[in-house]
């Protein structure tokens, strides 16, 4: 039996994580997306909040409206189907339905301060003292090393603290942040593989582990080829604004009517790129033969090209230099990048849930060719299912 509605005549989950169990003890980011994209693919996932909720149900605007109230459209963002129970860790008997919910689980999911679950007895030897099999993934800012154990997590502190906002931004302005979560994002998905990487070694051994992910390790990794440049070439990578320190041209750069992004990746889609715009002869050019000397030049070679790309618009360059295998597009909104989507038949907007209850969400960007991600549940109002999953915790039957 799963528990809540599923347990009394729903449909049963059908993708390839379909049959485990997963109890989110997260909030916020990080730990949300993971267990929603584990859910996407099968998993019963079980929300397990504070009486006050997810923080994120306070973060607004915007709101989407449902049953008359305003609701964080970020919780809704990472949410869909998982169950949700309200229980007060401070409280014995709603204690003893987590420890219950943890002792049956396939996957739990938390990222409380390091060390924070164990006064509650949820931390991973003594979940796993009962459920050896169980995977247990925590989710921290810094590791749970003495010196980071104690440091808040947030993903704007790691920006900053990683190194990434000293990349981000103009030449000579300030320092800025990305505009998503990056590495709240990134975090999730590294905790994501090492779930699904510990539930196949269980298969030949039986037995779970504790994975652990931190933010700061996500965008130390994360930020790639500028970490690597100061481990592996003892260059320290400074902010350059939209241009890349290793390629060019890589960059928006103007047309008639705005700005289009150009992407040059080698020496052929460069040769393409000027046949398109009229200047075959810049392709021998010595000074432009090469990516290095593409590069090394970039101050001669960029106000040869935009004079050629200020002669049309974006779009009809556009056209132009996709159709010659050259990459590039245009800068747009995020409804103009959903448009996009949609124009290029990756219908990226799919319904989670049923009826008058179904809410639009961003598909799964994972496509099987047997086990599609499935979206049977809007994301819960909080403690929407405690009733149905504490009579389920009760009855003392085992995970599914």
């Amino acid at each position: 039996m799963t528990p809540g509605p599923a347990g009394a005549g729903a449909t049963p989950p059908r993708g390839p994580l379909a049959g485990l169990l997963v109890a989110d003890f997260s909030r916020i980011l990080a730990g949300p997306y993971a267990t929603m994209l584990l859910a996407d693919l099968g998993a019963e996932v079980v929300k397990v909040e504070g009486p006050g909720g997810d923080d994120t149900r306070t973060w607004q605007p915007p709101v989407r409206e449902v049953d008359g109230q305003g609701v964080s459209t970020y919780y809704l963002g990472v949410n869909r189907n998982k169950r949700s129970v309200a229980l007060d860790l401070k409280d014995g008997a709603d204690l003893a339905a987590a420890r219950e919910l943890a002792r049956r689980a396939d996957v739990l999911v938390e990222n409380f301060k390091p060390g924070g679950l164990a006064r509650f007895g949820l931390d991973y030897d003594m979940v796993a003292a009962t459920n050896p099999g169980v995977v247990y993934a925590s989710i921290s800012g810094f590791g749970s090393g003495p010196g980071g154990r104690s440091l808040p997590g947030y993903d704007l502190i790691v920006q900053a603290i990683s190194g990434l906002m000293s990349l981000t931004g103009d030449p000579d302005g300030h320092p800025y942040r990305a505009g998503v979560a990056v590495f709240d994002v990134m975090a999730g998905l590294h905790a994501t593989i090492g779930v699904l990487s510990a539930l196949h070694l269980r298969q030949a051994t039986g037995r779970g582990q504790h994975v652990e992910v931190s933010l700061l390790s996500s965008a130390l990794s994360g930020l790639v080829n500028q970490t690597s440049a100061y481990v592996a070439g003892d260059v320290v990578p400074f902010r350059m604004g939209n241009s890349h320190p290793s390629l060019f041209p890589y960059e928006p750069l103007p047309c008639a009517d705005g700005e289009l992004i150009v992407t040059a990746g080698n020496d052929g889609q460069f040769r393409k790129l000027c046949e398109v715009l009229g200047v075959p002869e810049l392709a021998d050019d010595p000074r432009f033969l090469r990516n290095e000397d593409r590069t090394a030049n970039r101050g001669q070679l960029r106000p040869l090209l935009v004079e050629r790309l200020r002669t049309r618009t974006k779009m009809d360059w556009f056209r132009d230099i996709i159709g010659a295998g050259v990459p590039c597009g245009p800068i747009n909104t995020i409804d103009q990048g959903v448009a996009f989507a949609e124009e290029v038949g990756l219908d990226p907007v799919v319904p989670a849930g049923e009826g008058p209850a179904a809410l639009p969400t961003i598909r799964n960007p994972i496509t099987f060719s047997d086990t599609a991600a499935e979206y049977r549940l809007p994301p819960p109002a909080l403690d929407e299912h405690g009733d149905e999953i504490r009579r389920w915790l009760a009855e003392g039957e085992e995970a599914p």
